[in-house]
């Protein structure tokens, strides 16, 4: 950078006298040109008549807040059951999205019996959960549920969080999951990150006392810690957005995405004292620190077949922080992918990079 900015002062030096009051004038210029444009993608998403109408899938079980959600066609008696636990963070229709972006609708449509956990926000009673009350309570209870609706076990697929969520279940649980598949997971949460891991220590005291003291995280604390992840993304998204055509395919699939990622939930305190210090500040997982019920979660005790799907342009989990999660599980099947973190499952090709390679696996691997 230094050498950059010595370069510059030379060029503008040997342009003339009037060349820094030029250059003053057009960074102004573009600055004020992307900052209208920014704003038109604001207002163009704001008034967009796309809402989502999807119906959601029958409740077929509930505890608390906790649903399972049951995507079965009619005619799938003897299909091989999948369940699929997102992260406590966002509303779980990410995997319902519409029609035509929903992994939940696909595996049913391909001869699965899909499940989905819908975690919803935290009520009075679960702002006191701690991961073991998530894993061991409610997870468990909705496997044994599943078990006992299809009775078969289930292949168990998580996403984000919801892979580590799934990994604790098919360790503690191999009598009841046949299979587990692992999605965009993270598992280092330091490596590449050292400096957020320091930030997070330092905020430990003063952060846990405000979750303390709320007995949550509230979702725009929690929508902040993911902009800072990659401070420009909002501008630019906005600004392309700006562009598009307001009735075009692209343009709804926008509107969708972006609804749903400004629809989060609030974490639970406990749970957020876990993973806010205990995962991104001190690396827990990685250390043999991360305990359910008192027992390490430990990836290499998983004996289940396992697919590790990996998103190489993925910003929330890069391939740095997931990759790990892979080499500690016995015999695990790792399948690259192209996109990244939510693209993979609602982008235009989720459903031949993902969709399609997950069903056929689990129609292979998934056992009775």
């Amino acid at each position: 950078m230094a050498e950059a900015g010595r370069t510059l002062a030379q060029s503008l030096d040997a342009a003339g006298p009037d060349a820094w009051t030029r250059l003053d004038e057009a960074i102004a210029a573009e600055a004020v040109r992307r900052h209208d444009a920014f704003l038109d993608g604001i207002e163009a998403y704001r008034h967009h008549p796309y809402r989502r109408d999807l119906p959601p899938a029958p409740e077929a079980w509930r505890q608390g807040t906790t649903s399972l959600r049951d995507y079965r066609q009619p005619e799938s008696d003897d299909a091989r059951p999948v369940l699929v636990i997102p992260s406590l963070i966002n509303r779980a229709y990410i995997l319902d999205l519409s029609e035509k972006r929903s992994l939940m609708r696909y595996l049913a449509a391909k001869g699965l019996a899909p499940f989905l956990v819908d975690w919803d926000a935290p009520g009075e009673a679960e702002k006191s959960f701690t991961l073991t009350d998530y894993i061991a309570g409610r997870l468990e209870a909705a496997l044994d549920e599943v078990v006992r609706l299809t009775g078969h076990r289930p292949a168990v697929v998580g996403y984000c969080m919801g892979g580590l969520l799934a990994l604790a279940l098919a360790q503690r649980r191999p009598d009841a999951v046949s299979a587990l598949v692992l999605l965009a997971t993270p598992y280092d949460f330091v490596t590449g990150r050292e400096a957020n891991a320091v930030l997070m220590k330092a905020l430990a005291q003063p952060m846990g006392g405000l979750i303390d003291g709320v007995g949550e995280v509230p979702v725009d604390m929690l929508q902040a810690m993911f902009a800072g992840l990659d401070p420009g993304l909002a501008a630019r998204k906005f600004m392309a957005f700006a562009r598009l055509k307001r009735r075009s395919a692209r343009a709804r699939d926008f509107v969708a995405l972006e609804d749903w990622a400004n629809d989060g939930v609030p974490l639970a305190g406990p749970v957020a004292r876990e993973c806010l210090f205990g995962w991104y500040g001190e690396n827990d997982p990685v250390e043999g620190r991360w305990c359910i019920e008192g027992r390490p979660v430990n990836p290499g005790e998983v004996t289940v077949p396992t697919l590790v799907m990996i998103p190489q342009r993925d910003r929330i989990v890069p391939p740095v922080s997931a990759l790990p999660l892979w080499e500690r599980i016995p015999s695990a099947k790792l399948m690259r992918l192209s996109g990244g973190h939510v693209g993979m499952l609602t982008g235009p090709r989720a459903k031949t990079e993902v969709y399609g390679p997950l069903m056929r696996w689990l129609h292979r691997r998934a056992g009775t």
